[in-house]
């Protein structure tokens, strides 16, 4: 029971996450790294990206500890799953939505779970209550749901934006040790899937992802490229330049037309020494063929070659003409940035890169895309878009 000053029932919660622990042993290490805080002002139970999960001590006194249980396993598949990183990818308009983004997340997680015969706290998210069909991503149920939906918030470590709860400070769990965490949960599926032969849907396709990605990076770079361009080429504008039809029926009043502009792309190019020829001509020669594809080309396209040793930038109009430079350090914020001062700013950059570049510190109005060229690259922040060319 709690006090009447609202203290957690820290007895009753602990309880449920042993439940959920006993009952999926495979995700016992990732229950048991999450981080209790008590906060009054979180609705039910949150989660941020340092794998803190905030709790209400209310809501703890007034669900069932086989719901508890239920909860616990639904928010750290928020992070198993990387639901902020992958929010982050999303374009500027969604990520703002956060409520939508944490629904379409929600169905994401709660079709599995509920077909593993867990109890969820009434009023729970499914993807049937929207006419969805189950077993999907929330990427791709995220365009299908009503433009007004307002449902519980499971914090920043689901949809990526900042929730009043969330603590500052050091984080509790580096990114580092998540990843790893999220690798050794996949082998305990993968163990548990063997020796019992059960596993919800769901599951069993995020750890086969996890533990033997299958996408050919061609594939994928290409897919990248062709949705950025897709976003870009959907942003409907009026113009005058080209009148209405409609304008010669009302005298006097000049209408304006619908305009669907094709994107300008700019492809930032890592010449320093550490790049190797062929990898980087096999990447530029996929983005700029999926370019062309698309109907991008010509004067719409431009290629910046950055030598970061002596941030020096040039435009080039053919992939012919980009040398490899033999300098030292690399920074690829040299050939962002110049990229979006050209007079005529691009709607997509993509870069392409072995990674070991600072990168600009807040995400740039643009659709940024980072082919990591090489087996080491490191990781950039979550909300670039990465692809990863492996050499």
């Amino acid at each position: 029971m709690t006090d009447p000053r609202g203290r957690l029932d820290t007895t009753k919660l602990l309880a449920a996450r042993y439940r959920a622990a006993n009952d999926r042993p495979y995700l016992a290490s990732a229950l048991y790294a999450l981080t209790v805080v008590p906060s009054p002002d979180v609705p039910t139970m949150g989660v941020d990206r340092h794998w803190r999960c905030y709790v209400s001590p209310a809501f703890v006194d007034a669900t069932p500890v086989e719901e508890l249980a239920g909860v616990w396993i639904h928010e750290v598949a928020h992070l198993l799953r990387d639901h902020h990183g992958r929010a982050g990818r999303l374009p500027a308009a969604d990520q703002r939505d956060r409520y939508r983004v944490n629904v379409a997340q929600d169905c994401e997680i709660n079709d599995d779970l509920l077909t593993d015969g867990l109890r969820l706290p009434a009023g729970r998210v499914e993807p049937r209550l929207y006419g969805l069909p189950e077993g999907r991503l929330f990427e791709t149920y995220l365009p299908q749901l009503p433009p007004h939906v307002r449902e519980h918030d499971c914090g920043s470590g689901a949809h990526g934006r900042p929730a009043p709860w969330d603590l500052p400070g050091t984080a509790a769990l580096g990114d580092v040790e998540a990843q790893a965490l999220r690798r050794h949960t996949a082998e305990a599926m993968r163990a548990h899937q063997r020796s019992r032969g059960t596993l919800p849907a769901g599951w069993q396709r995020w750890a086969e992802e996890l533990l033997e990605p299958t996408v050919d990076w061609r594939q994928a770079l290409s897919g990248a490229v062709r949705e950025a361009a897709a976003w870009a080429a959907g942003a409907i504008d009026y113009t005058y330049r080209r009148p209405s039809r409609r304008t010669p029926a009302l005298r006097g009043v000049v209408l304006p037309s619908l305009r669907r502009p094709l994107p300008r792309v700019a492809v930032v190019v890592d010449t320093s020494g550490s790049m190797g020829d062929d990898e980087l001509a096999a990447a530029l020669g996929e983005v700029t063929g999926v370019l062309r594809e698309v109907g991008v080309r010509g004067n719409r396209v431009t290629v910046l070659a950055c030598d970061a040793d002596v941030h020096a930038v040039s435009r080039v109009t053919a992939t012919d003409q980009i040398t490899l430079g033999g300098g030292g350090g690399t920074d690829m914020r040299v050939g962002i940035e110049a990229a979006l001062a050209a007079r005529d700013r691009p709607s997509i950059v993509i870069v392409l890169t072995d990674g070991f570049t600072p990168w600009p510190a807040e995400t740039p109005s643009c659709r940024l895309i980072a082919a990591l060229i090489g087996e080491g690259a490191p990781q950039p922040p979550g909300w670039v878009e990465t692809v990863r060319v492996p050499a």
